[in-house]
């Protein structure tokens, strides 16, 4: 006996298998965006040194401003951020540290607040203690080897906050710099997919999210 012919796709069944595509799609694609294939390179002494000075200093995180109205201006940017990171980070006290935390690292590396929460997105979607299947940890999903390389070797601690944030800004501002403050280059080397597009268009769209006008 033959079997019966398949019923036909409804408009409504038709648009959910496009759903399900379409979200294998952007799962593949974060699980591409990881940092986990950050390349370990030799690195001459003088910039070792510069980057272990960089990443040793134990200054809390703690915002000094130079005047009133820059104080008021960071506040309404904790306001802002802290406002669309609800979802993500529920508790008040732990969302407003996490970003009290970024700005500083960010504003220490020279880079940009909306960049490295944009890289954070992509990288770990805000989970601090996110793992890829290569070892990239944290939020800023560093990778092992830069403890040995600029640090005391503890990669442990790249689960802690502000060591993770750190290591990432520090390495990115080394990346950037490499390549001479090419977004586009220094991004896909951080990721270790560099002169390929998917990772840096994912950061820089991922970074318009958080973009903020005083």
């Amino acid at each position: 006996m033959r079997a019966p012919a398949p019923a036909p796709l409804t408009v409504t069944r038709r648009k959910c298998l496009q759903a399900l595509s379409i979200g294998a799609s952007l799962l593949l694609i974060s699980e591409q965006s990881r940092a986990g294939a950050q390349i370990e390179e030799p690195l001459i002494d003088p910039v070792r040194n510069a980057l272990s000075a960089a990443i040793a200093s134990k200054v809390p995180p703690e915002p000094v401003f130079r005047d009133t109205e820059t104080r008021l201006a960071y506040l309404r940017w904790l306001g802002a951020m802290s406002d669309r990171l609800k979802k993500k980070k529920p508790e008040w006290q732990i969302r407003k540290e996490f970003l009290q935390t970024v700005w500083y690292e960010s504003k220490r590396a020279g880079l940009d607040v909306a960049l490295v929460l944009g890289l954070i997105q992509v990288e770990s979607n805000f989970r601090k203690f996110a793992v890829s299947p290569v070892g990239a940890r944290g939020y800023m999903q560093v990778m092992p080897f830069w403890t040995r390389v600029i640090g005391d070797g503890d990669a442990g601690k790249l689960f802690h906050m502000q060591t993770n944030l750190r290591f990432g800004c520090v390495i990115l501002r080394h990346y950037l710099d490499r390549e001479k403050g090419d977004l586009f280059m220094g991004l896909g080397r951080y990721n270790g997919s560099r002169g390929k597009a998917a990772y840096p268009d994912a950061v820089l769209g991922a970074r318009k999210l958080w973009e903020f006008t005083p």
